[in-house]
């Protein structure tokens, strides 16, 4: 029974509320910062390629992007407009370089759809991160 009391809600054993500010974000809203934040790296990439479209050059902005922006803030720009942001777990203050091989996993994707009970997908459970509400 104690375990399954453990399990109410995604962020319960990790001392996160169960909603509002500090919970764990939906996957759905994660997905729309992503989504957010590639088209972000496009446009930033078309501005350095235009005629042409920036094909991969856009990947490599996203990937750079995320590795600044989440090592330093633990949030991209995708993330603050969804009210989201990456927290660090064990008493770390900021994500710093474990940024890159979250942002390397996520590229991926697989390990990001392998959410736990907590929300987290592979790549934050490695990285001990989690990715919480911020409003």
């Amino acid at each position: 029974m104690a375990s399954q009391q453990e399990q109410s809600f995604p962020g319960r054993r990790l001392g996160l509320p169960e909603t509002g500010v500090g919970s764990v974000a939906g996957l759905g809203v994660r997905i729309g910062a992503f989504a957010i934040d590639l088209l972000v790296s496009f446009l930033i990439a078309l501005l350095f390629t235009r005629p042409e479209l920036p094909r991969n050059w856009s990947l490599l902005v996203w990937v750079v992007m995320t590795v600044v922006a989440v090592g330093i803030f633990g949030f991209t720009p995708g993330q603050a407009i969804c009210g989201i942001r990456v927290a660090p777990l064990g008493g770390r203050a900021l994500v710093g370089l474990w940024a890159v091989p979250r942002t390397a996993l996520t590229f991926v994707i697989v390990p990001t759809l392998l959410n736990d009970a907590d929300g987290r997908g592979l790549h934050d459970r490695l990285c001990r991160t989690v990715v919480i509400r911020t409003r």
